[in-house]
Parts: structure tokens; C-alpha cells; sequence
């Protein structure tokens, strides 16, 4: 049995997150797979019944599930300097250190590319950010008026496992290959590091072909042909950007699910905000959520070793593909005029 937990988030996560449950439910029934689902609290919820957006129950109770789903939080939108207040530090705090976005064209969706199918990994607990990289004070600091100072961290633990994460990834996929994407030639340091534990990955997995691309170049290519690429890995901040363009390539953030990963543990989180403009109404496309529920269930079920899990996972791809390939029952923004449960019902119902 796997224990999920469930983290609704703020705005459309109290939409669309219900949505992906709905899904995962039905496919994890069809394939066999038994699941504990943990509803946890997070965000405004938690603060009206907790006085925080993160209660110290709701960090108890993902110590003991196998991974969860987290709904967009609406921090933008909360009051500053109150430390009620908190866009919740998951990641840090559960070391999840690899964010997985796939980006994946439709043939009969709108998109600047067709037959594009990359899967980006951007390490999420070092680099430029510095919330991420500092235990205490902060990366960056301005010595006088005139000056701004920011520190970069790439360790070689962090770059190593986040390499692994994307070869295991590619041993997965047909065409087995992984781009590296850094600086190296200006940043001999800190790029030259993630270079060098990149490469030595690759003498681990002979079966798996690595490239090398400096980050502007890959990003021009990006552009021009996507196709080119399949598992990518990169830095932090340059990921940050990159997986952004790549959404952008293939129809925008509400095609972008997301999952954050760990040794024991992962995130489901899609990339799109909370989209407060929104909320409530009904519109939220629950695609993203939806299929990062499935890349939830599929890295669990290549971590335990549970063939039911990557079972449950691939009757949720298969089933997306159908929906938007019929195109009757897809919300606003993919072109249709479904709302978000009707969406999410007709991916349930696709389940085979």
C-alpha cells in the first residue's frame, strides 16, 4: 500500500487538486493498487484553523507518507514580515531536491512545435536562490548603495544525485539521451562542477548517450527545435528559466505538470499559480495537476518497485491522451468549453 497525502493549496488548488485525486483514484482501482490518502492542511485553510499555513501536524504528517500531492499556494497574496504567513518551505525542508517537468506538445493542440517530448530536471536546493542554499541570513547581500552581491552554490552531492535522477529518467524513455546544460567555459567553477558529476554519471549508465550544451546556446535551440532534445538537466536558476520556455513552446503553464523529488519522498505540484482570478468559478484546466499526480505514481512505482503503481500511472497518461485527442471535454484554454471537474471527469472516465 502506498500513503498519499493531499495538500489542496489556496484558490484553484481547491479545484483542481480534488480533480487529480479523482483520477488517481480511479486508475489506482483499476490497476489493483492500493492507496492511504492523508488530507493535510496548508495554506489559507490552515491558517484559519491552525494560525499558520504550515502546522507543525501537517509537517508530522508528510514525514510518514510516501509522497503528496500540494496544491498552488497563493503566497503572493499573503501579508508580508508575519510569520504566520509563509509560502510553506516543502522542499527545503523535506530535501526534494530535483524538480521534473515534462513538456509535451498535442498534435491537436495550439503550440509553436509539434512532436516535442522533453522531460527537465532542474536541481532545486542550491544555485542563485538563495532561500533555497541559506540555513541562516540570506545568499545575497549589498555592502554599500552601489553595490548588490549574490553567491552561487553547486555542491558535487547535489549535482551528482540530481544527474542521477535524470539518467535513471532516460533509461526509461526510447531514445535515451540527456542534455547537460551549463556555462562552463565562464563559470569554471560552479558549472565546471555540475560538468564534471554530469560526466561521471555517465560512466554509470553506458547505456544512456550524454551531451553538452552552454545554456544560451540551449536556449536558442530550444526555440528553434525542441524535437533535438529528450531528458535535460540543468542548474537551478538556468532550469528555473528554461522550464518556462519550454512550457512556452508547447501552449504555456497550464500544459506544465511538475514533481518534486527526494530519496524516499516526492511532491506532485503543478508549475501554473494559484490563479486567484480565477478561483472558484469552475475554469482551472486541471491538466497540469493531473499529470503531475501521474508522475507522482510513476516515480513511486519505479522507487518501491511497485509495478501496480507504474501500471495506474500509465492508464492516466493513456487516458489524458484520448481526452485531448477527442477535444470534447477540455476546458477554455485548450480550446474547449468544459469546466475543470468536467475535464477531470472525463479523464477518470477514459481510465482503461
Amino acid at each position: 500500500m502506498l500513503t498519499i497525502g493531499i495538500l489542496l493549496g489556496d484558490d484553484i488548488g481547491l479545484e483542481v487538486v480534488p480533480e487529480a485525486v479523482k483520477v488517481m483514484r480511479a486508475a489506482a482501482a483499476r490497476s489493483g493498487l492500493a492507496i492511504d490518502w492523508q488530507p493535510l492542511p496548508v495554506g489559507r485553510k490552515a491558517h484559519e484553523s491552525h494560525g499558520t499555513t504550515l502546522p507543525e501536524a501537517t509537517v508530522a504528517g508528510l514525514a510518514g507518507v510516501d509522497g503528496w500531492l500540494q496544491g498552488p499556494i497563493g503566497h503572493n497574496a499573503y501579508p508580508r514580515n508575519d510569520p504566520g504567513w509563509i509560502n510553506p518551505p516543502l522542499r527545503k525542508r523535506f530535501e526534494l531536491y530535483a524538480s521534473v517537468k515534462p513538456v509535451k506538445s498535442y498534435p491537436n493542440l495550439p503550440s509553436l512545435h509539434k512532436n516535442v517530448d522533453i522531460v527537465f530536471l532542474r536541481e532545486v536546493n542550491e544555485g542563485m536562490q538563495s532561500s533555497s542554499v541559506a540555513v541562516a541570513g540570506t545568499g545575497e547581500f549589498r555592502p554599500n548603495d552601489e553595490i548588490s552581491i549574490g553567491t552561487r552554490v553547486v555542491t558535487r552531492r547535489g549535482a551528482s544525485r540530481v544527474a542521477r535522477e535524470a539518467f535513471e529518467i532516460a533509461r526509461t524513455r526510447p531514445r535515451r539521451r540527456v542534455t547537460s546544460v551549463h556555462k562552463e567555459p565562464v563559470y569554471r567553477l560552479v558549472c565546471g562542477m555540475f560538468a564534471e558529476e554530469c560526466r561521471k554519471m555517465a560512466r554509470e549508465y553506458p547505456d544512456v548517450t550524454l551531451d553538452e550544451v552552454l545554456v544560451d546556446g540551449f536556449a536558442m535551440k530550444l526555440v528553434m527545435q525542441p524535437q533535438q532534445f529528450d531528458v535535460v538537466v540543468t542548474t537551478n536558476q538556468f532550469g528555473d528559466i528554461l522550464t518556462d520556455e519550454g512550457a512556452g513552446i508547447v501552449g504555456g503553464l497550464g500544459l506544465a505538470p511538475g514533481l518534486c523529488v527526494g530519496e524516499r519522498q516526492a511532491m506532485a505540484q503543478a508549475t501554473h499559480g494559484s490563479a486567484p482570478d480565477i478561483a472558484g468559478r469552475n475554469l482551472a484546466n486541471p491538466y497540469a495537476m493531473i499529470m503531475s499526480g501521474q508522475m507522482l505514481l510513476e516515480w513511486l512505482g519505479r522507487k518501491r518497485g511497485e509495478p501496480r503503481a507504474r501500471d495506474a500511472a500509465q492508464r492516466i497518461a493513456a487516458a489524458v491522451d484520448r481526452v485531448i485527442a477527442d477535444g470534447s471535454r477540455l476546458t477554455r484554454d485548450l480550446g474547449g468549453s468544459a469546466g475543470t471537474s468536467e475535464m477531470g471527469d472525463a479523464v477518470a472516465q477514459a481510465i482503461g
